[in-house]
C-alpha cells in the first residue's frame, strides 16, 4: 500500500497548487507533502460526483454490497499498513488505532455488506385513514445527490467510514474533505474504494485546505453536507447551509459525564473510566472528562485510578506496548496544557500528570485532578486531551444534576450495581447514548447504534437504520388504481358533500354506540353511492369498531 499525495477525482489521481505537510507528531519530522486542490480543483471533484449521480442511483443495491464485500476484503488484507500510516500521521498507537479505527471500519463495511438491501427496500404502509383504504402504499428511500463529508482527524479511518459506507450503498455519490493533519489517511481510503470497483466520480477524496472548503457547502449541486469537528466551526457549517437551506448533519464536541453511585464495582469503573478518559490521549469528542463521584466511594476510586494512571504507557505509538501517543498537533497540546493550567490557578490538584514533557514530539501525559471547580475551563469545555477531573458529589442527585449542566451532550455513563438506579441513569442523564458500566464512547463502536448528541454536540443522528436515513429522501408514494370517475372529496363542493361529511365525520372519529346513528345518512347520500367504495369499506369495517 502506498502512500498517495494527490487527491482522487473521477478514480483519478489529480494534483493540485498547494500543499499540505504530512508531520508525525510523536517526531514532529515530515511524513509526506500532499499537493492540495484550490477551490476550483475541489468544485471539480463535486462537479464529478453530480455527473457520476444517475448511473449510480440507477445501480441495483446488490450490487453496490458486492463493492463493499470487496472493500472489506482489501481493508482487512491492508489492516497492519493502515494502522501503521494512521500511527505515523496522527500518533495513535498502532493496537489503539486496529481497535478503534479498523475495527469499527470493518464492522460498518461488513454491516451494510449484508443489510443495506433490506433496509433499502420499499417499506409498504396500509393507510389508516379508511377514504384511502384502497391504495397501494409505502415508503420509498431514495438517494439524495451529491454528499459532501467533512472529517476530523481524531480517528481517520472509522468516522470517515461511518458517513461514506452507508452515503454510498444508499446511492449517493460522496466528496470526502479529510482532515490536514490526516490527510493522507484520507486519500487511502478513497484509494482502497476505487480498487474495491467503485466507479468513477462516486467517490472522491480532496486533499483541501481549510480555506478552501467553502466551496463543498455552497456547490449547488450538494444535497447534504455531514461535518464532524469543532463547535465553533460547526456553527460556520450550520450557517453556511443555513443560507441556502442545504440540509447538514453535526457530530461536534463533547465535556462529557460519568456519574459514579457508591455501589459502582470499583476496579472495572476504575479501569473504564481510565480507558475512557486517556484512549486516543482523550482526543474523542466522547471521552469521559468530567467525573463525579458520590462521597462513599470518592477515595478508593481516585486512588485506584491515579494507581491505575501512573502505569499507562506515553511514547512511541508504533511500539506495542505505548498506551497512549502524542497529541496529534502542537496547537492541540497548547489547549490540554492552558486547561491544566486553568484549573490548578483556581485551587485545583494534579494527583498525577500535569507537565508538559520536554522533547520533540507533541506529547502530554495523563493527568488525574480533583478539587477542580465548576467554573474552570475543563469543567465547562471540550479539552480534547489525556485529563480526568474528579468532583466529589453527595448522591446521585447531586452527580445527575451536576452531570447535565453543560451546553452539550454527547455521551454519558452511570456506574452501579443497582438495576433501579441503571433505569434511572439511563434515563435521567442527558445525552445521546448512556452506557452503565461502560462509557457512551463505546456505542461508536455498535454499527446499529445511533451517534449524536444535544445542545452544542451537534445535529441529527449517525449510524445503522436511523443514520441511514439522513442519507436518503424518505418518499411517501401511493397509487390508486383509477377506477371510478372521481374521488369521493373531488368537486364539487355541494350540499350533498356537506350532509356526506356531516355523518361521516362522527361516524370516523366518534365515541361510544351512538356514533353509528349516522350511518344511515351517511349512505343515503349521492356521494356515498357513486364515489365510495363498498367492498374496500367491508373489508375494512374493524376500522369503525
Amino acid at each position: 500500500m502506498k502512500i498517495l499525495t494527490d487527491s482522487i477525482i473521477d478514480n483519478r489521481d489529480v494534483p493540485g497548487p498547494g500543499s499540505i505537510v504530512a508531520v508525525n507528531p510523536a517526531t514532529e519530522e515530515p511524513i509526506a507533502t500532499a499537493r492540495a486542490l484550490d477551490a476550483e480543483g475541489a468544485a471539480r471533484a463535486v462537479e464529478a460526483a453530480r455527473t457520476a449521480f444517475p448511473a449510480w442511483a440507477a445501480t441495483s443495491v446488490r450490487e453496490r454490497q458486492q463493492i463493499l464485500g470487496r472493500w472489506l476484503e482489501i481493508m482487512v488484507a491492508e489492516a497492519d499498513q493502515v494502522a501503521a500510516l494512521i500511527a505515523a500521521e496522527m500518533g495513535k498507537p498502532t493496537t489503539e488505532a486496529m481497535l478503534v479505527d479498523l475495527v469499527p471500519a470493518c464492522a460498518t463495511l461488513e454491516y451494510w455488506m449484508r443489510t443495506a438491501d433490506h433496509h433499502l427496500a420499499f417499506r409498504p404502509v396500509a393507510p389508516d385513514q379508511l377514504l384511502f383504504a384502497h391504495w397501494q402504499a409505502g415508503c420509498r428511500f431514495d438517494p439524495l445527490g451529491v454528499i459532501s463529508i467533512i472529517t476530523p482527524w481524531n480517528y481517520p479511518v472509522a468516522i470517515p467510514m461511518w458517513g461514506v459506507v452507508p452515503a454510498l450503498v444508499a446511492g449517493n455519490t460522496v466528496v470526502m474533505k479529510p482532515a490536514s493533519d490526516s490527510v493522507l489517511t484520507g486519500l487511502m481510503l478513497a484509494d482502497q474504494a476505487r480498487r474495491a470497483g467503485v466507479p468513477p466520480g462516486v467517490f472522491n477524496a480532496v486533499a483541501l485546505p481549510g480555506s478552501a472548503t467553502g466551496i463543498l457547502l455552497e456547490h449547488p449541486a450538494v444535497a447534504k453536507v455531514l461535518f464532524t469537528g469543532s463547535v465553533e466551526v460547526g456553527r460556520k457549517v450550520a450557517e453556511t447551509c443555513a443560507r441556502r437551506l442545504l440540509p447538514c448533519q453535526l457530530e461536534l464536541g463533547g465535556n462529557d459525564a460519568a456519574v459514579v453511585a457508591a455501589d459502582a464495582p470499583l476496579e472495572r469503573t476504575a479501569r473504564g473510566l481510565v480507558w475512557a478518559a486517556f484512549m486516543n490521549s482523550g482526543q474523542s469528542c466522547a471521552s469521559v472528562e468530567r467525573v463525579y463521584v458520590v462521597a462513599d466511594i470518592y477515595d478508593r476510586l481516585v486512588a485506584r485510578i491515579v494507581e491505575l494512571t501512573s502505569t499507562l504507557v506515553v511514547g512511541d505509538p508504533g511500539a506495542t506496548a505505548t498506551d497512549l501517543g502524542p497529541l496529534s498537533n502542537r496547537g492541540q497540546r497548547e489547549i490540554v496544557a492552558a486547561h491544566v493550567s486553568d484549573a490548578v490557578a483556581r485551587g485545583a490538584r494534579c494527583l498525577v500528570g500535569g507537565e508538559t514533557p520536554g522533547g520533540p514530539g507533541f506529547f502530554y501525559p495523563p493527568t488525574v485532578l480533583v478539587d477542580v471547580p465548576d467554573e474552570a475551563e475543563m469543567a465547562r469545555e471540550e479539552t480534547f486531551g489525556p485529563t480526568m477531573p474528579i468532583f466529589k458529589v453527595a448522591d446521585i442527585d447531586e452527580g445527575i444534576r451536576r452531570a447535565n449542566d453543560s451546553q452539550y451532550g454527547l455521551t454519558a455513563s452511570g456506574w452501579t450495581q443497582s438495576k433501579e438506579t441503571a433505569a434511572r441513569f439511563q434515563r435521567e442523564l442527558a445525552a445521546g447514548a448512556v452506557g452503565i458500566n461502560e462509557h457512551g464512547i463505546v456505542a461508536a463502536g455498535e454499527v446499529t447504534a445511533p451517534w449524536g448528541g444535544l445542545g452544542d454536540s451537534g445535529i441529527g443522528r449517525a449510524h445503522g437504520p436511523i443514520g441511514l436515513h439522513e442519507l436518503v429522501n424518505i418518499k411517501y408514494v401511493f397509487r390508486d388504481d383509477g377506477a371510478g370517475d372521481a374521488s369521493a372529496w373531488h368537486y364539487p363542493y355541494d350540499r350533498d358533500f356537506s350532509k356526506f361529511l356531516g355523518a361521516a365525520l362522527p361516524l370516523l372519529y366518534g365515541k361510544g354506540l351512538g356514533k353509528y346513528a349516522t350511518a344511515p345518512n351517511l349512505m343515503m347520500t349521492k356521494r356515498f353511492r357513486q364515489r365510495v367504495r363498498k367492498l374496500t369499506l367491508a373489508a375494512n369495517l374493524h376500522k369503525l369498531l
